[in-house]
C-alpha cells in the first residue's frame, strides 16, 4: 500500500484520537496531545461524512470538557486548527476554546511556564519579501504561518514566482484570513530547515532549492491557477 505524507499524518492523527479515546473510556484524564489529537479526529471524520465547516466547528467544541482533561489543559489549548478533506476539497478548520466547562470542582493549580526577560527573534538572518496579495474569492481564506505561499489557493493574486520558497512571516501555528476582495501586503520569509517541501497543493514535491523541483514547479503552476 502506497500512502502520500498527507495520508501517512492522518494515520497517525487517528491513531493518536483513538489511544485517547481508550484512556478516557478507562477514566484516564488526557494530556495535552491527547485532547488536540481527538478534537482533531473528531473534525476530520466528521467532514468526510460531508458535514460543513460550520458543523465541524460545533462538533470540535463539544468533543471534550474539562472533566476529560488534566487540570490546566484547556488553558494551554485556546485553538485547534486542522485542515479537513470536505466532499469538495480540504479546507482549515479552527475552533477557538475547544474545552468547555465541566462539571467537577478542580482547585489543583495548572501548570505554568516560566519564560526569560529577554525577548526572542524569530527568523533571524532569514530573506524576507513583501508582496501585494489580492483576493477574488467569495469566501474567507486562512492560510497557516508555515504553507508554502506559492501553493496557496489560487483565488489569492500575487506574484506566485517570487513567494516560491517562502512562508507567511507570522508566530509559528498562527493564520493570516483574506475576506473577499481584500487587498494587502503580506510579509514573507524563507522557509528555513531543510527546505524539503511535500503534498499541499502538490506543485512542489522535494527540495525547494533543487533546479528539477523548481522547473516542474513552475511548469504546474498555470494549471493550478486556471483551476
Amino acid at each position: 500500500m502506497r500512502l502520500t505524507p498527507r495520508e501517512i499524518d492522518r494515520l497517525l492523527l487517528f491513531q493518536a484520537a483513538q489511544l485517547a479515546r481508550l484512556r478516557r473510556a478507562n477514566g484516564l484524564s488526557l494530556s495535552e496531545p491527547e485532547a488536540r489529537a481527538l478534537i482533531a479526529d473528531t473534525i476530520c471524520e466528521g467532514a468526510r461524512a460531508g458535514g460543513t465547516v460550520a458543523d465541524m466547528v460545533a462538533l470540535g467544541s463539544s468533543a471534550l470538557t474539562e472533566d476529560d482533561v488534566m487540570p490546566g489543559v484547556a488553558e494551554r489549548i485556546p485553538v485547534v486548527m486542522v485542515e479537513a478533506l470536505f466532499p469538495d476539497g480540504q479546507k482549515l478548520v479552527c475552533v477557538h476554546d475547544p474545552i468547555g466547562p465541566g462539571t467537577r470542582c478542580n482547585d489543583a493549580p495548572p501548570p505554568r511556564w516560566r519564560t526569560g526577560t529577554e525577548p526572542i527573534e524569530v527568523n533571524r538572518g532569514r530573506a524576507t519579501l513583501r508582496l501585494r496579495v489580492v483576493s477574488t474569492a467569495d469566501r474567507p481564506i486562512q492560510i497557516g504561518s508555515h504553507y508554502h505561499f506559492f501553493e496557496v489557493n489560487p483565488a489569492l493574486q500575487f506574484d506566485r514566482q517570487a513567494a516560491y520558497g517562502f512562508r507567511l512571516d507570522i508566530p509559528s501555528a498562527t493564520t493570516l484570513r483574506f475576506e473577499p476582495g481584500d487587498s494587502r501586503d503580506v510579509d514573507l520569509v524563507a522557509i528555513g530547515g531543510a527546505r524539503v517541501v511535500h503534498g499541499l497543493a502538490g506543485l512542489v514535491d522535494g527540495p525547494l532549492d533543487d533546479p528539477g523541483i523548481r522547473s516542474a514547479a513552475m511548469a504546474r503552476l498555470a494549471a493550478f491557477l486556471e483551476g
